[in-house]
């Protein structure tokens, strides 16, 4: 449950702290003092979306913490999914800071998360009821997600989903084929074309490389034999005189015999007569160069035009012989396929209908376990809004048959009729905004038996209503506290007799600003309080006993379940 909340700068709230009990515990105060941002601080350590809106005037940041104690088993699985370490006396601490740049930073037991990751676990801790669920009630669209709820099927509502994400794939896949069944010869033509020109190519890895080098070689092929044929000269000599290589090698054996009679020689001998050696090596391959160097004229040309042909290629199917070669093994697939079309078309038929039969089954369970439980949450509700002092009415959920989309193959929709011998009709033409009211409360309680969150926060969930039904659905109210925490905004007094713990919210003007602070009452201050709901401006001894009254019939109508 909620333990504590602590808000710095948010809007008109400076700074507050409340230590909010079991039970039952009650937040009143005049409009616009400020209780509408005890929920809107609530949310923001929810993960829910805030705005920058929400700093206080003249600073450049707010801060919201709360402290929750006894988390439960379903709280310790979503913080152990998204990797945090929960405290060894059950207690969760949670940090958010918003600036007025837009970033957040968020903790969860001093570790830093997301707002997604924030939200994730807020949705396991409080469950809020607002305006919001009311506009839901009024659209038809959404009461599939309430019996869904009730029916606690999320196991086969996510296997249909994915079977329904399955089929609509396959589909799609068979459409996509029949649509392009007219485009069938073009695209036969058209490949052919193109496999057929990249097979006569006959593409080979790495040929234009060595394309590019001969086309080099034979561009400077004059050039190349005269620098090579020079290199030879100087190495063999030209007629009649002795060239590099011979005259080293004589230097050599003159310095070999030499060495004979001083070893000293031996050194500087043996290194000419490798030179010697290695420079008639090199004279053996220049000949060998010069004697191979295939240097025909009409092969550049030759070369120029194969060149020219890959290059012409490249620029259709690729700019590498890899590339090229990719492209030739997909067309031909492609062409494959649609030559033997007829076979791939039963063939994605097949996997379209296989698809189908498995995503119906599912609905058909999930349509089976909506239906159960439709008439159980109807007589739940019904029974509900009996005690909230609708004794004749009658509330319906109808369920119609649909094609299958994302929500399975039902159309549900709630209708109500409030007087006898009324038709129940649907809930945005007959509803007030009392009637409403109390068919959110009677909704949300009868969801909640079945719910493990542990806090419940009502805000303003008395709207439209007043005398005996308020009192009913403060009885309401505090049944469902007696085995969870319910955190209730309200406005009537009789709503507010029931609670465990009640708190003030009051507005007050400081030095040109306002301040909105959060008191929590004693009996004497809930005497005032209460008394002045009931008696506005001026508090009187009749309003007060009224208060008294109503906190007594509170106390003794929950005595025995104490």
């Amino acid at each position: 449950m909620l333990q504590n909340l602590k808000i710095d700068n948010i809007a008109i709230i400076k700074e507050a702290v409340i230590d909010f009990g079991n039970g039952l515990n009650v937040l009143t105060g005049e409009t616009g003092a400020g209780k509408s941002i005890i929920i809107d601080a609530i949310n923001a350590i929810l993960g829910e979306r805030t705005s920058r809106e929400l700093i206080r005037t003249g600073n450049s940041f707010a801060e919201v913490s709360a402290l929750f104690a006894d988390i439960n088993i379903s709280v310790q699985s979503v913080l152990t999914e998204i990797g945090i370490d929960t405290e060894a006396d059950g207690t969760l601490h949670i940090m958010r800071k918003i600036f007025a740049d837009g970033k957040n930073v968020c903790k969860i037991n001093g570790q830093s998360v997301t707002v997604s990751m924030l939200k994730k676990v807020g949705q396991a801790l409080i469950n809020i009821h607002g305006q919001l669920d009311n506009q839901n009630l009024l659209n038809e669209d959404y009461h599939i997600n309430y019996i869904d709820a009730f029916a606690q099927n999320s196991d086969i509502k996510q296997e249909y989903q994915t079977a329904y994400i399955d089929f609509k794939s396959a589909e799609r896949k068979f459409k996509s084929f029949i649509d392009n069944e007219s485009e069938k010869a073009r695209k036969i033509d058209i490949l052919t074309y193109q496999t057929e020109e990249i097979e006569a190519a006959d593409i080979k890895t790495g040929e234009y490389a060595d394309l590019i080098k001969r086309r080099n070689f034979l561009q400077n092929a004059e050039t190349l034999l005269s620098l090579v044929s020079g290199a030879l000269q100087a190495l063999d000599g030209e007629e009649g005189e002795s060239g590099a290589s011979s005259k080293i090698s004589f230097a050599a054996s003159s310095l070999q015999n030499a060495a004979e009679y001083d070893d000293t020689l031996k050194t500087v001998s043996e290194t000419l007569t490798d030179i010697s050696y290695a420079l008639s090596d090199c004279a053996s391959e220049l000949n060998s160069f010069l004697f191979s160097a295939d240097m025909d004229p009409k092969e550049l040309d030759s070369v120029e035009e194969r060149l020219s042909l890959l290059e012409g290629i490249f620029k259709k199917y690729g700019e590498t012989e890899e590339e090229v070669l990719t492209y030739l093994e997909n067309a031909q697939k492609e062409l494959e396929e649609i030559t033997f079309s007829d076979q791939i078309k039963e063939k994605l038929k097949t996997a379209a209908d296989e698809k189908r039969i498995i995503m119906q089954d599912f609905a058909d369970k999930l349509s089976e376990s909506r239906k159960t439980a439709s008439i159980r949450f109807a007589d739940s509700v019904s029974k509900e809004l009996a005690f909230l002092e609708m004794p004749s009415i009658i509330f319906k959920v109808v369920q119609n048959k649909t094609e299958c989309n994302e929500n399975g193959q039902d159309e549900i929709y709630f209708l109500i009729s409030a007087n006898k011998g009324e038709e129940p009709k649907a809930l945005s033409k007959i509803a007030s905004g009392g009637e409403l009211s109390r068919v959110m409360l009677a909704i949300k309680n009868v969801l909640a038996a079945g719910d493990e969150i542990q806090t419940l926060i009502f805000d303003e969930i008395d709207t439209g209503v007043s005398g005996r039904t308020a009192q009913k659905i403060g009885i309401k109210l505090k049944e469902v506290s007696l085995d969870r925490q319910v955190l209730c905004v309200t406005h009537l007094a009789q709503i507010a007799a029931f609670a465990d713990s009640h708190y003030l919210i009051s507005k007050s003007e400081k030095d040109s600003k306002t301040f909105t602070s959060v008191m929590p009452l004693d009996y004497p201050e809930r005497i005032n309080e209460l008394s002045r709901i009931i008696g506005g401006i001026d508090s009187t001894d009749i309003s007060k006993q009224a208060a008294a009254e109503l906190i007594e019939y509170a106390n003794n109508y929950f005595l025995d379940k104490k």
